[in-house]
């Protein structure tokens, strides 16, 4: 039975320095007051996988410089345009860079998810990401007739998923609805921590509407109640992505005075102002 804990910042504790962090797109409950958690203990030294891909969250974390590498299928701000501190990172040759594809990603947590030491994909032969990745073999498929080639993809196993949802009941039980990544990434991760808008009395898994959108205490390891926890990104059916808000960021984090003016902001305002309550 995983863990109700007492805040946000206890569940930042359970993420070490050095640690490889699951992190899921903008459209499946992201964890920014975590995030900032994260950013105000001064984590350092993590490696990011975005499933498949990652926004707001990914670039603070890599401005604030808690981050040495990242797998990812894309960082941007969507219709905003690049995100600016991963851009800047990258071109400074500061942030290890494992450049992959959606369901390059998947794939590899699948593997992991199945207890696999890799997983055949197609798709990727001839292409520029398959010749930048080292780790990735073709092989010929040894159960054709003719000549076959496919990639084995190794199995990407984080040490924590992280992520936001809508709510937990006292057992520890999650519920995550529709979004099944966020299963993939705890059933792949050692270990899942989550935070979430409100805790429960009863038990979701027990109820005949909600039990299929949820994830078992099993897989998770610690859940904190952050409200608002995914601001400024939406959170489907509880509130909407603060575009505006994600705007000044960008505006700000185009140069390295203008992110750091705004993180020390960020960092220095009350919790439930930072959720903009």
């Amino acid at each position: 039975m995983s863990r109700i804990l007492p805040d946000v910042d206890a569940l930042a504790a359970e993420i070490g320095d050095g640690a490889t962090i699951a992190i899921p797109p903008d459209y499946a409950g992201v964890a920014v007051t975590a995030t900032r958690a994260l950013v105000r203990r001064g984590a350092r030294n993590l490696t990011l996988v975005t499933v498949p891909a990652s926004g707001l969250q990914a670039d603070v974390l890599i401005g604030a410089g808690c981050v040495v590498a990242i797998e990812t299928a894309a960082v941007t701000m969507g219709e905003l345009g690049p995100a600016p501190r991963f851009v800047a990172a990258v071109k400074a040759g500061t942030l290890a860079l494992k450049d992959s594809t959606c369901p390059a990603i998947h794939a590899a947590l699948q593997a992991s998810e199945k207890g696999l030491p890799f997983i055949p994909l197609r798709g990727l032969i001839g292409s520029d990401v398959a010749r930048h990745r080292a780790d990735w073999r073709v092989i010929d498929n040894p159960f054709a007739d003719a000549k076959d080639p496919i990639v084995l993809l190794p199995a990407l196993k984080p040490d924590v998923a992280l992520f936001h949802a809508p709510l937990a009941d006292r057992e520890g039980n999650v519920w995550v609805g529709r979004r099944r990544e966020l299963v993939t990434m705890a059933h792949a991760a050692k270990r899942s921590v989550v935070t979430v808008e409100r805790i429960v009395d009863g038990s979701l898994l027990a109820d005949e509407r909600t039990a299929a959108g949820v994830l078992p205490s099993l897989y998770v390891d610690g859940v904190a109640v952050a409200e608002r926890g995914a601001w400024p990104i939406g959170l489907v059916d509880h509130y909407d992505t603060d575009l505006e808000e994600q705007r000044r960021y960008v505006t700000a984090a185009a140069t390295d005075a203008g992110f750091a003016a705004w993180l020390a902001a960020w960092l220095a305002a009350p919790p439930r102002r930072a959720a903009a309550e």
